[in-house]
């Protein structure tokens, strides 16, 4: 790689295990939240927008003081989302300018990230042979709706289409199969892809600084689709069954039990799955205990039996009528609980003792939750043109000794043409 550099003149920016990585992102729906990861954990991350900007600025909703129905190009929350901590340049590939300002970033990459048409950068002689031809340490990711080699490669596709057609969709909804599917909100294809993306990238880095050999990396948003549906695939391809939808679990071939509860205040919480080993099984007849249930639940002396017997094991469900009873019991003593308690109550109070329970709240009360807040999930993000903070989702993940943030808004229309091109 060149030792030219591409960052900006504020360093401070730049921050984590990513820093010195330099990415060019061909602006796309399925490479965006690749880029953004990279971004946010230190990358230099320059997104590349032909002349008028990239459709996804078009896309609500908009930020206040923008109609509904009238797209701003630089006020698309979409758009804000995706694109935080990068910088951003305007390129015209149709142009012979355009080429040579696309081989000046390339020439100083590490990573290019593109989710174009299969046929459109060979067409135009700027694909990933002509470029790694140049620099054989360039890694070059292809981000696309079924892979670049697929005969399906160029079909139109959707969020929705592509979740429908790999699977996850068959595996949401509810128990009563009259209902149809529910699709996933959030743009779950685009984000695997994008996940599939970020991790392939990093370890083509790993691999580059090894044996000094970049690579071109084809990812499928069909197939990371198809890959993360729990047992769906699996199960139907090992044991040759289908799961069925099951509302607020899992799917599964056979069904399992309810999770939701209304709790005592009205709100619904989740189960999750029941206590099952010893440490968990104490905690829980210690709750019954301090909320004087345990008089009231009949099936209490099943917990015990638990505890005496050392635990239970997921394999033993279904095949060992004593496992299976223990199991019941600690779902239904779990439920019973919960319908005593305000929902945060019992969120919090499982929770404490290491029992992993839900509660389904609107994205206003996740947004002022007190865990969440100290997590550092909501994140304050400085617009000048506002004149006040935007809260954001934060980091995806948190890790101890790799942190993950945002360090800026999402770039303006060609914000940072002449820092990186000029």
């Amino acid at each position: 790689m060149s030792t030219e550099s591409m960052e900006s003149d504020n360093d401070s920016e730049l921050h984590g295990p990513l820093r010195g990585i330099r990415v060019v992102e061909l602006a796309s729906e399925f490479g965006a939240f690749a880029g953004k990861l990279l971004a946010g954990l230190g990358a230099d991350v320059v997104v590349v927008e032909p002349p008028g900007g990239h459709r996804m600025r078009t896309y609500g909703p908009f930020a206040e003081g923008t109609s509904t129905d009238t797209a701003d190009s630089e006020r698309s929350l979409w758009w804000w989302h995706y694109n935080t901590s990068k910088r951003g340049v305007i390129v015209d590939l149709d142009t012979s300018e355009g080429a040579d300002a696309l081989h000046q970033l390339v020439s100083r990459a590490d990573i290019v990230l593109e989710g174009e048409p299969t046929t459109r950068l060979r067409e135009l002689r700027l694909d990933h042979p002509q470029f790694r031809a140049l620099d054989p340490k360039l890694i070059w990711v292809s981000v696309t709706a079924f892979g670049r080699t697929s005969p399906r490669a160029d079909e139109p596709v959707t969020d929705l289409t592509l979740l429908a057609g790999a699977g996850p969709v068959w595996s949401c909804g509810y128990d009563d199969h009259t209902l149809p599917p529910v699709r996933g909100g959030g743009n779950q294809a685009m984000h695997l892809s994008g996940v599939f993306a970020a991790i392939s990238a990093l370890t083509a880095v790993i691999y580059r600084d090894a044996t000094g050999e970049g690579q071109h990396i084809d990812v499928s948003a069909h197939a990371a689709s198809n890959v993360t549906t729990e047992s769906s695939s699996y199960e139907y391809l090992v044991a040759g069954r289908a799961v069925q939808r099951q509302t607020g679990r899992h799917a599964a071939s056979t069904p399992t039990m309810d999770t939701q509860v209304l709790a005592a205040d009205g709100k619904w919480v989740t189960t999750g799955f029941p206590p099952r080993q010893v440490s968990e099984l104490k905690a829980l007849v210690q709750w019954l205990t301090e909320l004087g249930l345990n008089d009231d639940f009949d099936e209490f002396f099943f917990l015990e039996m638990g505890i005496e017997r050392g635990g239970i094991t997921i394999s033993e469900i279904g095949e060992n009528a004593e496992a299976t009873a223990v199991f019941g019991a600690s779902r239904a003593a779990m439920a019973m609980i919960a319908s005593k308690l305000p929902a945060y109550d019992f969120f919090v109070g499982a929770q404490s003792r290491a029992i992993p329970v839900g509660i389904i709240n609107s994205i206003e009360e996740i947004l002022g939750d007190p865990h969440i807040i100290e997590r550092g999930f909501p994140v304050p993000v400085h617009h000048e043109d506002l004149g006040r903070d935007v809260i954001y989702a934060g980091a995806p993940f948190k890790m101890s000794r790799t942190p993950w943030r945002i360090t800026r808004r999402a770039p303006k229309l060609g914000e940072h043409q002449s820092e990186v091109l000029d």
